[in-house]
């Protein structure tokens, strides 16, 4: 008989369980992070555009320019997509890349570049945590 199984099963079957926690709420501070940001970087047109910029669980409006899906049916619920225009705010794209009488003015995906290995280390910080309180 080894003594300690049993706590070391409970353990065990907690690490899922601890890990979808931290995990959601690093992807939440995070999308929210770079929402705020996102904001503050989009020229301001009546506040439309501004207003389009956010994140979701699941897919975003239909329209939207999406920087990418991380996760994907065999995560469930753990996927996040961030999203701008859509709507009244079709011109996201316009302002993103710039058309042939406009120069493009970036506030999209300079944002998610710059941001993007602070997200994941954030996500790894929430797996490890996981790990130890369990």
């Amino acid at each position: 008989m080894v003594q300690g199984l049993d706590r070391m099963n409970k353990r065990w079957k907690a690490i899922p369980v601890n890990a979808r926690k931290n995990v959601r709420a690093a992807m939440e501070d995070a999308a929210s992070d770079i929402v705020d940001e996102m904001w503050s970087r989009a020229p301001y047109l009546e506040g439309v555009l501004s207003a389009s910029i956010g994140w979701t669980w699941g897919d975003a409006p239909a329209g939207s320019m999406v920087i990418g899906k991380v996760g994907g049916a065999e995560y469930g619920t753990m996927r996040i997509t961030i999203y701008a225009g859509g709507g009244d705010a079709f011109y996201a794209r316009f302002h993103e890349f710039g058309t042939i009488a406009m120069p493009a003015n970036p506030f999209f995906f300079p944002v998610w570049r710059a941001r993007r290995r602070r997200v994941k280390s954030r996500i790894s910080r929430a797996m490890s945590k996981s790990l130890r309180e369990s």
